[in-house]
């Protein structure tokens, strides 16, 4: 069995991280250093910190982690990619010019060599204010989606890139808050709910909390949260028996 390889929030592109070629270059060497091993590659989701589609245009930078995907998917390496918050505007190009299996719902339940995984970016699961919501529902909306594109590609990723700028600088230190304790984390306040009526689920991974944590739910199940690919870089790796979660070390011949 080949393993199979999760990770996510890179926010690729970020006006609020310093060394941005840095971060994606250390994110090419590790999916570098696991083309020829890895059976599957789940990307859950805000890769990119903004990421648009117009019909003749993508957004500028990124060559080295697409030119990486797009080698990963030739050499026969199933890759997933789960839009998240930040890069939900997709329309095609991800698939037609990288060969992703593009995943736009808000989480899928799949099968991996006999475990069930339960697998979300995680933005909007178990969550109830109203102002996200709404929120949520104009960057999911088809038609804000075309009026965007009336906005000239230099002016519409500026305004995104800027607009996901300042929202993580709102947070202190531009890093999401410490973990919350298991009753306050809204994650896996939801694993633990949903668990009760699917007690099959083996495994829950979600992105978006931006911190690394791993709970046994039952004797059967867990929930892992990924951390992220901007200070952690960490991931979670499934051999067809274990579920591991790894840090990832420049340099390490063993990711």
């Amino acid at each position: 069995m080949k393993p199979v390889y999760f990770l996510s929030d890179a926010h690729l592109g970020s006006l609020a991280i310093h060394s941005r070629r840095m971060q994606e270059r250390r994110l090419v060497n590790f999916l570098d250093s696991i083309k020829h091993k890895a059976g599957a590659v789940y990307f859950l989701g805000d890769m990119f910190d903004f990421w648009f589609e117009y019909r003749q245009v993508v957004p500028r930078g990124f060559t080295r982690f697409l030119g990486k995907v797009s080698e990963l998917t030739d050499l026969g390496v199933e890759v997933h990619y789960f839009t998240g918050n930040h890069d939900l505007w997709t329309s095609g190009y991800l698939e037609e010019e990288c060969g992703v299996t593009l995943h736009r719902e808000t989480s899928t339940t799949c099968e991996i060599y006999g475990s069930i995984f339960y697998l979300a970016h995680g933005d909007g699961l178990g969550c109830d204010s109203r102002g996200f919501k709404f929120l949520r529902g104009i960057f999911h909306s088809r038609v804000c989606q075309k009026l965007f594109k009336w906005l000239h590609p230099d002016l519409g990723v500026a305004f995104g890139l800027e607009w996901a700028r300042r929202s993580r600088l709102k947070r202190e230190d531009g890093t999401e808050p410490p973990f919350q304790g298991e009753e306050k984390e809204v994650l896996i306040r939801f694993a633990k709910n949903y668990l009760k009526d699917h007690p099959d689920i083996n495994y829950f991974i979600f992105g978006h909390r931006h911190i690394d944590y791993d709970l046994m739910l039952s004797r059967t199940s867990r929930v892992l949260l990924l951390g992220d690919w901007i200070q952690l870089f960490t991931y979670a790796v499934f051999d067809g028996e274990h579920l591991f979660m790894e840090d990832y070390v420049e340099g390490d011949s063993q990711p």
